[in-house]
């Protein structure tokens, strides 16, 4: 399948199963000649049409297509910071990922609770970060001082970015930080038996994980 047509295809599934409304989230590709495949500003990843989608330089220099969304500076800084592990980036503004982050935590650097072994598998460290206006090119610059020893991000208040080596690792891991913030949101008051400290360490080290 063409990379145009992928890219509408995971938009519209994303779309349907409520992962973003409305006009909400983008996604990204980065093509075999460096520059990136964007969704257009203001447009519905359920009505994403491959004809439309913009070409944009790594620097945001728009090539061909619709004008891009406006948050292709995050998108850019996993980029640039990510090396050859970024190969597309998913935003969305998914609804449980999005309340847990409006609830008080103690461990930005580590923000998303142990509670099933596949957020640990799919996630590694889920890195919190703080409020900025969307579109504010400060969160392109706050992910770029995250040194791209994260590949998924929090923006409080806001929503999930997720970056990974496919289009489809990005949405699957997306759609795993998702279930994993309503498994936490959830049972926040219920005190879950969450994994371990030893149990979390057994899976970074059997796959391979990203760790600090």
């Amino acid at each position: 399948m063409d990379i145009r047509e992928q890219l509408c295809e995971f938009g519209l599934s994303l779309y349907n199963r409520g992962l973003s409304h409305g006009n909400t989230g983008n996604l990204s590709v980065r093509l075999p000649d460096g520059n990136l495949l964007v969704t257009p500003t203001g447009s519905s990843l359920g009505r994403l049409q491959p004809e439309q989608l913009s070409v944009v330089k790594p620097g945001g220099e728009l090539i061909s297509g619709d004008r891009p969304t406006k948050e292709v500076p995050l998108h850019q800084a996993l980029y640039s910071t990510r090396g050859d592990k970024a190969g597309a980036v998913v935003h969305l503004h998914s609804c449980y990922a999005t309340a847990l982050s409006l609830l008080p935590t103690d461990n930005e650097h580590d923000w998303l609770p142990h509670l099933t072994p596949y957020g640990i598998m799919q996630l590694g460290q889920v890195r919190l970060l703080p409020y900025f206006i969307p579109g504010d090119p400060e969160i392109g610059s706050a992910i770029e001082g995250l040194a791209g020893k994260h590949a998924a991000i929090m923006l409080a208040n806001h929503g999930p970015v997720v970056s990974a080596k496919t289009l489809e690792a990005a949405v699957y891991a997306s759609e795993e930080l998702e279930a994993a913030s309503k498994l936490a949101f959830l049972t926040r008051a219920l005190e879950p038996n969450a994994l371990t400290a030893e149990q979390a360490r057994d899976l970074v080290r059997k796959y391979n994980v990203e760790w600090d």
